[in-house]
C-alpha cells in the first residue's frame, strides 16, 4: 500500500474514511516522531468506550472547568459547543482531569452525530455508556460516572486552543484514536505526517510478509529499517 494518489485533494470526509480504514494510532505516532513532533499522544488514561472504536476528524476543542454552584440556566455553553459542531468534527474536551463532572452522555452523542461529527474525546468522565455503545458512536474517556454536569462542571470556551491529555489541541488539528490511544496531528504538518504514515504502513506490510515467510528479524530490519 502506498500513499493514495490525490488524497490531499479529497474532501475531509473521504480523507478521514481512508485514514480510518488504513492507518492506526501507533503508525501515526511514529510518523509524528519522524517529522519532529514527539509529544503528540494524549495521556494513556484516555481510553475508548468500546475497544474496537476508531475516531478520526478535525478537532473542535472545548474547555470545561469544575463549578460548585447550580446556575439559573445550566448547560448554556455546553449546548452552544455541541450545536457548533460541523461535518467531520471531533468534540475534544478538557476538564482539567476532573473526577466529579460528566460533560458527555447519550443525548450529546446523538446531537453530535446528527450534525455530522465523527466522535468525542473527553479528558474526563462520561455517562450513559450502554446507550452510547448501542449507538456505535466513538467516545474516548478517562472513566464513567452517573452524575450530571449541572453544578459540577461548565463549558467556559469552545473552538479555542486547549490542553487535552497533556497535548495542545488547536481547532482543525486532525485527531485519531483507537485501542492504543489518541494522537494529535497539528494542521501545519498534516500532509507530511500522513505521507510518512502511509509510507510506513506499506513498509510494515512488506516486513510482515517476509517475517511470515521465515526471514529473520535482523535481515528484514536491515532491509526495511522498520520495527
Amino acid at each position: 500500500m502506498t500513499y493514495p494518489q490525490g488524497i490531499i485533494k479529497k474532501n475531509d470526509t473521504e480523507l478521514f474514511d481512508i485514514i480510518e480504514k488504513q492507518l492506526y494510532a501507533a503508525v501515526i505516532s511514529d510518523a509524528l516522531d519522524a517529522v519532529g513532533y514527539r509529544e503528540q499522544a494524549l495521556r494513556h488514561t484516555i481510553r475508548p468506550l468500546h475497544p474496537e472504536a476508531v475516531v478520526v476528524g478535525r478537532a473542535m476543542p472545548v474547555q470545561c472547568v469544575d463549578v460548585y454552584e447550580i446556575p439559573d440556566e445550566p448547560y448554556q455553553q455546553e449546548i452552544a459547543a455541541v450545536d457548533s459542531l460541523k461535518q467531520d468534527d471531533v468534540f475534544v474536551c478538557s476538564t482539567n482531569q476532573s473526577t466529579r463532572n460528566c460533560i458527555w452522555g447519550e443525548l450529546l452523542s446523538t446531537a453530535a452525530r446528527a450534525r455530522g461529527a465523527r466522535g468525542a474525546i473527553i479528558d474526563g468522565f462520561v455517562r450513559d455508556a450502554r446507550q452510547i455503545l448501542a449507538m456505535g458512536f466513538p467516545v474516548f474517556t478517562t472513566g464513567l460516572s452517573p452524575v450530571d454536569s449541572s453544578g459540577r462542571g461548565d463549558v467556559v470556551a469552545y473552538n479555542v486552543p486547549i490542553e487535552c491529555g497533556g497535548v495542545m489541541v488547536n481547532p482543525g488539528d486532525i485527531v485519531f484514536g483507537d485501542a492504543d490511544g489518541v494522537v494529535v496531528i497539528p494542521r501545519t504538518v498534516e500532509i507530511d505526517v500522513l505521507e510518512a504514515a502511509f509510507a510506513k504502513v506499506a513498509g510494515e506490510n512488506r516486513t510482515r510478509d517476509e517475517l511470515r515467510a521465515g526471514a529473520t528479524l535482523r535481515d528484514v530490519y536491515d532491509k526495511y529499517g522498520i520495527l
